[in-house]
């Protein structure tokens, strides 16, 4: 399993069929392996940076990429960090509290999903939207973003926005999203950046 970061039941069984379950027990007990939800493990020695905590969201829960306020926290376009791993999926809403923090998924609907890059990460690239699609992905699912003010509240960092946001992207996205509110809220968004395009 040296080559995961994070790997799960099947994993080994593949390397191993016979393998019998109760060793993961074991191993757990005796300190060599860390248990993140049912099924899946990483290696008690693995030194954990966002990278990796971003490849495991990836893959306990998919499909899935990383996106909403974790997104948008490692573009700059939110002035703290986040410590929750918030994720996109077209399954349903999940949240899972682990020993390395909590990972939260919010359904989207299939034809959202797209619009991450591979990050390299630790063994294998993980997958993490653009800071436009994040912040689409943010506005998206928060109804209470309605004014200037309410994105005013959210901190929205405008220089980053001004350097890391494609705006052609972020039209060309944003045309993807039916509801009637979410133009509005992209309105008010504009509003709040100084631009009052729709």
């Amino acid at each position: 399993m040296a080559p995961f970061t994070v790997f799960s039941l099947a994993d080994i069984r593949q390397a191993e069929p016979r393998f019998d379950r109760r060793r993961l027990v074991e191993w757990q007990d005796k300190g060599y392996l860390k248990k993140i939800i049912k099924g899946y493990y990483i290696f008690a020695d693995l030194p954990v940076d966002e990278k990796v905590l971003f490849e495991i969201a990836n893959r306990i829960y998919a499909p899935s990429y990383v996106s909403f306020e974790m997104a948008l926290a490692y573009h700059g376009l939110l002035p703290e960090s986040a410590y929750t791993i918030t994720s996109a999926s077209t399954r349903k809403t999940m949240r899972f509290h682990t020993p390395l923090g909590e990972f939260v998924y919010r359904t989207i609907k299939p034809k959202l999903y797209f619009g991450f890059l591979y990050l390299p990460a630790h063994r294998a690239a993980c997958k993490i939207a653009t800071a436009s699609k994040a912040l689409l992905d943010y506005i998206y699912l928060h109804y209470e973003l309605k004014t200037a003010d309410d994105f005013a509240q959210v901190r929205i960092n405008r220089d980053v926005f001004l350097k890391k946001v494609d705006r052609k992207s972020l039209a060309q996205y944003s045309a993807l999203y039916d509801r009637g509110s979410f133009k509005k809220r992209l309105k008010a968004l504009w509003e709040y950046i100084g631009d009052d395009r729709t």
